[in-house]
């Protein structure tokens, strides 16, 4: 505890309750961040659990997200007619923990970009994947796009960039939409 208080973090009842000067804020895609006035920085840890969180769902009925001419995001409440730059979601925040294996893993020439990849979010991240539009390149980028990264395929051919673009695209389609229900008996897939 003495630890706590020396590093300006004093002991509370709760371990989500913020020190003071300390402030919970979230970005435009629903990252929950804090920022400490008092020392004019920002961090994605809490200061006193250092858990990382993100908002869990949409916004409540009658709200809408805008952005300032700062560039801060801020809320809009059609319903009772305010706004507020504190997210309506924060009191429905999850943990962020990325699921860590028990065991280390082994990859070996038989393993795909998709297994290499399974269950990390890449969402954010940018990407430059050279000799894209074939073979380990093409696998490669087509695995790191669905899972959520903005990848710019680095091609000699535009035309053969495109295609393999359009590949991608169709992979993701296929994969994010639902099975068409059976007319005759829907029920089944």
């Amino acid at each position: 505890m003495a630890a706590l208080k020396y590093a300006g973090l004093e002991d509370t009842d709760s371990e989500e309750e913020l020190p003071p000067g300390w402030e919970e804020r979230t970005t435009k895609d629903g990252w929950v961040y804090y920022a400490n006035h008092l020392e004019e920085k920002t961090q994605w840890e809490h200061p006193k659990s250092g858990k990382r969180k993100r908002v869990a769902g949409d916004l409540p009925y009658g709200w809408e997200q805008e952005t300032d001419e700062n560039g801060q995001v801020y809320f809009v409440d059609h319903i009772n007619k305010r706004t507020t730059y504190l997210d309506p979601r924060l009191a429905f925040t999850v943990e962020d923990n990325p699921v860590k294996p028990t065991a280390r893993q082994k990859y070996d020439g038989n393993s795909t970009a998709m297994e290499i990849l399974q269950g990390r979010d890449l969402s954010g991240k940018v990407v430059i994947i050279t000799g894209a539009n074939s073979g380990i390149g093409f696998e490669t980028a087509k695995s790191l796009a669905l899972h959520g990264a903005h990848v710019i395929l680095a091609c000699r051919s535009i035309s053969r960039g495109n295609e393999a673009v359009q590949r991608i695209l169709e992979e993701w389609v296929k994969r994010t939409t639902p099975p068409k229900k059976n007319k005759q008996n829907p029920t089944q897939y």
